[in-house]
């Protein structure tokens, strides 16, 4: 895991809230990197991949020769918890399907061994909670998992997007624990993905991914529309 991911997540964080305060007006320009970075204790680097987040969100442009512009300030109001809030729960397991797999195989290609033994202690975690038949441990460790993967994303711009899945992840908690009879299930398939994770078969941590995602929506009720080249797993 690279920490610069954590130092840009928080300059992201600080300049939404600072336009959501009105520091700076849509139309205005932000101040220099230079100065900009000093105001902020950062390096510019990290200044400009924050701010190539921002551009991604639709808050700010950069203009070539003279700087970044405001493009709607009101639009850092609004938070990502605010978005997902209204999500179903079909929307937060199309945005788990979407992302997770990825997340999985890309994991599998880039981790390090002690990210690895991270998975592992946590995949414990749920391992241990179903054999105790505590659903609401299990729900603990069920999300402490897969949030370990998205805090393996190392893409700046990437991680602003798994914040989403992960409070996505969080929204679909009640029904986890409405169903402890499947926390069986999701140790198995769980543990199927950690295990292609270890063998670095980035293929292979993809596919269990989405298996284990489109069995979720099974166990939920909820089938979803997924592309032609991805097959449903088997009932």
């Amino acid at each position: 895991m690279i920490s610069s991911s954590t130092v840009v997540t928080a300059v992201v964080e600080k300049l939404r809230s600072a336009l959501a305060r009105g520091q700076w007006r849509s139309g205005q320009m932000l101040p220099g990197q230079r100065e900009l970075a000093e105001q902020l204790g950062i390096s510019r680097p990290s200044l400009r991949e924050a701010l190539t987040v921002l551009e991604t969100l639709g808050l700010v442009r950069a203009m070539p020769g003279k700087g970044v512009l405001v493009l709607d300030a009101d639009l850092a109001l609004v938070s990502v918890s605010d978005s997902v809030g209204a999500a179903s729960l079909a929307d937060v397991l199309e945005l788990r399907y979407t992302l997770e797999p990825f997340i999985a195989g890309l994991v599998a290609q880039a981790a390090g061994s002690q990210d690895i033994g991270q998975l592992r202690l946590t995949l414990m975690d749920l391992r241990e909670a179903v054999d105790a038949s505590d659903s609401e441990a299990g729900v603990v460790a069920y999300i402490a998992l897969h949030e370990a993967l998205f805090a393996l994303t190392t893409n700046p711009i990437f991680q602003s997007v798994v914040q989403q899945t992960s409070n996505a992840l969080k929204q679909s908690a009640a029904m986890l624990r409405d169903s402890p009879e499947h926390f069986a299930a999701r140790l198995e398939e769980n543990e199927a993905v950690v295990r292609a994770i270890r063998a670095r078969n980035s293929a292979e941590a993809s596919a269990q991914m989405r298996r284990h995602i489109l069995a979720e929506g099974l166990r939920m009720g909820i089938e979803l529309n997924i592309p032609d080249e991805h097959p449903a797993p088997d009932h």
